[in-house]
């Protein structure tokens, strides 16, 4: 079975035990480590992985040959996408300095930023100016050396910018939560539509039990594609990424997705979907 994921320390976390076919039963798996935007495109090309990572913000593009799985995403408090600039550029809290401003994103079909979108809609006047598509590393020294006026940066970046003389302008996470009272959807596991979905769900469980239960079976396979994080950084990513909803969505979980969506869509910046099928 072909799958697609991030080479980011959750997903691998999360998959170690399946990918090393460690889980009773469970096909063997040939696996694609690749950044969310282009696992987002390979959801919609037609010709993509059984089952494969995505943003939640690229669902609606894919949900005709794809099925949202209620396990192994990324979707919880604290954990959401942060909107950096340059110490160099002065100090400041008002996003109403990125009007007109050149941002750099790690996907146009992100969660993070669509996030983005809705946010700047309400607090940047007269709205950004051009927006970059780069690899989410790429992102900060971009800031740090210039390039940009502002990134939008996700996962191990929430605990590494102050190294890159960065500062936080605005975290929407904390935004998304303020305003909703829901945890905020990142990562879904979509798969193909004509698989047995609730074995291929099964499997994704049994795999994350597997590396709850043995922590430190997975540090190797972790480490070796963090990407030059620390161990402790890499811990941290988990620990935030890997919790409740990585397991089963359920009831909030979907509400925040649905939720989600269904803003998006009356903003006119995603097709408008079945939000009932989606559970």
């Amino acid at each position: 079975m072909r799958i697609a994921f991030s080479p980011c320390p959750n997903d691998t976390f999360i998959f170690h035990a399946w990918v090393h076919g460690l889980i009773p039963g469970a096909p063997k798996l040939e696996v694609t480590y690749a950044d969310i935007d282009i696992t987002n495109s390979l959801a919609a090309g037609g010709n993509g992985p059984e089952v494969i990572k995505i943003s939640y913000a690229a669902l609606p593009w894919v949900l005709s040959d794809y099925a949202l799985l209620p396990c192994g995403g990324a979707l919880g408090r604290g954990c959401g996408p942060l909107v950096l600039t340059s110490l160099k550029a002065g100090n400041t809290e008002d996003p109403a300095v990125l009007a007109g401003k050149r941002i750099a994103v790690p996907s146009e079909r992100s969660t993070a930023y669509l996030l983005f979108r809705l946010w700047a809609a309400q607090k940047v006047p007269g709205g950004v100016g051009e927006i970059v598509v780069m690899p989410f590393h790429e992102i900060m020294p971009a800031v740090r050396d210039g390039a940009v006026d502002a990134g939008l940066v996700i996962h191990e970046a929430r605990f590494t910018y102050p190294s890159y003389g960065l500062d936080l302008l605005a975290d929407l996470g904390s935004w998304w939560e303020a305003d909703t009272n829901l945890p905020i959807p990142l990562g879904a596991i979509v798969a193909r539509r004509n698989l047995d979905l609730t074995a291929v769900a099964d499997w994704i469980r049994a795999s994350l039990r597997y590396a709850w239960a043995h922590p430190e079976a997975s540090r190797e396979y972790v480490m070796c594609h963090a990407q030059e994080l620390s161990p402790e950084v890499a811990q941290a990513h988990i620990n935030l990424y890997v919790n409740e909803f990585s397991e089963n969505l359920g009831e909030t979980g979907y509400q925040a997705v649905t939720t989600l969506l269904s803003r998006a869509a009356q903003a006119g910046l995603v097709p408008r979907v079945d939000l009932a099928a989606l559970s």
